[in-house]
């Protein structure tokens, strides 16, 4: 079998950027991009030669920055590393517009945009490629790490059913050292006890990780298993008896010297995240609403022609941090009075509901209004959907987790309701696509959502 050798595959990670990356320019100078830019790149040697100089080392320091060379083999998308790859070219394009601007090389500005934009997208496919690559040659016995776990006890069971079930990580465990249990464990023999893991360090069996996974109670005899491996230069992991109330991207921080382990990560905590996010909603709204500004007109005229009432109707959501704020939507019921109540959930073929409503709601015309909530910043365009105070002091009692999703701002639409999680469905499912958001936010996720809340809007069984 193949042993890991992950200064190797540093090496041809850097290779195949380099090659991205010049590949990426030969693509910008193609006669087919030079006819849809209509312009021709013919710089001279030396204009090459600096654009290079800066362009690789820059990309390079940029990937470290961004843990572009640091292994993961946890991660479950061979896409994973599409996020950070979007942010080191845009740092690199900020970084190149500076160079431009200080003189030190002249490249045209339709050159950058271009160039970054096929760099993007094959450096995203090269990384998917090697991924791909690697897990297959994990899945087929190759590349692999010998693992040996010390706790035969329940968490032990649990790291060894993951490894089995996710063989593309490359780990294959050896045994387990208990001192209170004998014969196997998942079909995984106990080949000790845990004051045997000297000898078998020192031995022929080959062991690349010891993952351990007895109580933090017995911390004495855990410095003593971390001072063994550290000396025999084996990488000793620790899994935390209280593991099971963190998230899958656990946070930490120093204070002084000392860990903080926050129990849930939260990508838009994160200043430039929120920002970024807060931005492309305000662009967004504005664009869209200029452009759909004759369908706005055109809803408001039919809702007060064929009802009594106001065009727009307000109501008491529960938001980020469980601030109260009033949601905006179209009137899609006969009367105010008989739409305003705060305990009833609207049901299928709702007798309130107008004849305009119907069209309305069943298309989500209706929440068109909210493009003021996000605008005042109340909402986002995409997050968990906000719910009424009565239901959110219910829900949080019997549901789970409910109020994590009040970590951030709610949305027009979101991976809850893309997935058919929308109105009178599971609670609990919903809460499970709501949390999944909050933790795993990115850009690309925003896009995905909004690409299939369109499809969702046409078709949603659960708009009425």
């Amino acid at each position: 079998m193949i042993r890991e050798n992950q200064q190797l595959f540093n090496v041809l990670n850097v290779f195949f950027d380099i090659l991205v990356l010049i590949f990426s320019t030969l693509l910008v100078c193609y006669p087919f991009s030079t006819k849809i830019l209509k312009s021709s790149f013919n710089f001279n040697f030396e204009t090459w030669l600096v654009f290079f100089i800066i362009l690789i080392p820059s990309y390079i320091f940029l990937y470290n920055i961004f843990s572009l060379y640091t292994p993961k083999r946890t991660d479950r998308s061979i896409f994973s590393a599409a996020y950070n790859i979007g942010q080191v070219n845009l740092f690199e394009f900020l970084f190149l517009l500076l160079i431009n601007y200080l003189g030190v090389i002249k490249i045209p500005l339709n050159f950058l945009v271009c160039f970054l934009i096929f760099n993007t997208i094959l450096a995203i496919l090269e990384r998917a490629i090697i991924r791909f690559f690697l897990r297959s040659m994990r899945s087929n016995g190759f590349n692999i790490k010998y693992v040996l776990i010390i706790g035969a006890g329940e968490v032990g069971e649990h790291l060894v059913d993951t490894i089995k079930s996710n063989s593309y990580l490359g780990y294959h465990v050896i045994g387990f050292l208990d001192d209170k249990r004998e014969g196997s464990v998942e079909g995984v023999d106990i080949i000790g006890t845990v004051d045997d893991l000297k000898n078998i360090l020192n031995s022929d069996v080959i062991v690349d990780r010891v993952i351990i996974s007895i109580a933090p109670r017995h911390y004495k005899t855990l410095e003593s298993l971390m001072e063994l491996c550290e000396k025999n230069g084996v990488r000793a992991d620790i899994v935390p008896d209280y593991y099971r109330y963190l998230t899958s991207h656990p946070n930490i921080e120093l204070l002084d010297n000392i860990p903080l382990i926050s129990a849930r990560y939260l990508p838009l905590d994160i200043s430039y995240n929120s920002i970024f996010k807060r931005l492309f909603d305000v662009i967004f709204v504005v664009i869209t609403s200029v452009i759909i500004s004759p369908l706005l007109l055109l809803v408001a005229i039919l809702v007060k022609v064929t009802s009594p009432g106001p065009i727009i109707y307000k109501q008491e959501r529960v938001g980020e941090d469980g601030k109260i704020f009033m949601i905006y939507k179209f009137r899609s019921m006969s009367s105010e009075n008989e739409y305003i109540d705060d305990k009833v959930w609207t049901k299928k073929d709702d007798p309130r509901i107008t004849s305009i409503g119907k069209i309305i709601r069943k298309y989500s015309i209706d929440e068109l209004p909210q493009f003021y909530n996000i605008f005042k910043g109340d909402m986002s365009l995409i997050g968990p959907r906000p719910e009424r105070p009565y239901f959110v002091n219910k829900f949080k009692e019997s549901v789970p987790k409910y109020m994590i999703k009040h970590h951030v701002k709610p949305g027009m639409t979101g991976w809850a309701q893309i997935n058919g999680y929308r109105g009178n469905t599971s609670i609990v499912k919903r809460i499970e696509y709501d949390i999944y958001y909050v933790e795993n936010w990115s850009f690309l996720l925003d896009m995905k959502i909004i690409i299939k809340t369109i499809p969702t809007l046409i078709n949603d069984k659960n708009a009425y």
